[in-house]
């Protein structure tokens, strides 16, 4: 029995010694937890625009100098219009960005075609991929159903949207993404999923969903090594008549 209560005793004073408050002291003034080191970056806000200082400009209204054709690496042949908008021009094909991207967070406007009433993924259907192979779908699903891993919002064949929350048709959307990439190790194994946050309207929509791999439209994500890649908007090939505007990126 003697034996017995040493050995809880002593169990009881390691247990005690080897404690958090051993290991850490807690503070008794509040100096001790500021950090003053290292400072942010400053970032500037246009007034009139409201795009960040240190934003990448994708397009502003006047020309697809960002762009080339996913095709053949030619100019873009989508269509730039009065108002500062462009839209896509049918069976030309995606627009690539010449410059290839990691993680970013990306701002984007669009709108459907109010003239465009086909059904299901025909209506005013494109995209927005993120290192050409994560894509955040567009669509009119205004009073037109389809399948909920496909409508907008959605991370495509992949993960629905949170809510519904596009506004009525021909009317702009906006998109505030953050994308953070997949990470591979030297073997080509994946060791850290891409992950999305997608707001359309200011809206949560996607809440830090972790990536399956790329968005195939047939067969499962695959998952083969890469690094940065472009952003891709989609011409759909079916009069989709969707337009962009102001669109901006941060790399992260």
């Amino acid at each position: 029995m003697r034996k017995q209560i040493f050995l809880i005793i002593a169990l009881t004073v390691t247990t005690i010694s080897c404690g958090p408050s051993q290991q850490k002291v807690e503070p008794t003034n509040p100096e001790a937890t500021e950090v003053w080191q290292p400072k942010p970056a400053k970032v500037a806000i246009n007034g009139q625009t409201g795009i960040p200082s240190d934003a990448v400009i994708l397009f502003n209204g006047t020309n697809l100098n960002a762009w080339k054709s996913k095709n053949d690496g030619s100019a873009p042949k989508w269509t730039i219009n009065k108002d500062g908008s462009m839209t896509v021009k049918d069976k030309t094909g995606d627009i690539v960005t010449k410059e290839d991207f990691g993680s970013v967070q990306l701002h984007l406007e669009w709108r459907s075609d109010p003239n465009n009433t086909q059904t299901n993924q025909n209506r005013s259907n494109s995209g927005v991929f993120f290192q050409g192979l994560y894509e955040v779908q567009i669509l009119n699903n205004n009073d037109n159903d389809t399948y909920v891993n496909g409508m907008v919002g959605s991370i495509y064949k992949q993960n629905p949207p949170l809510v519904m929350a596009a506004k009525p048709t021909g009317e702009w959307n906006s998109y505030d993404i953050i994308f953070h990439a997949p990470e591979f190790d030297n073997s080509g194994d994946r060791v850290k999923a891409g992950i999305l946050t997608v707001f359309l309207n200011g809206v949560l929509i996607q809440d830090h969903f972790e990536l399956l791999g790329s968005t195939e439209y047939i067969g499962y994500p695959k998952n083969k090594a890469h690094g940065d890649g472009p952003i891709i908007l989609q011409d759909h090939g079916d009069m989709s008549g969707v337009g962009f505007r102001n669109i901006w990126l941060r790399k992260l």
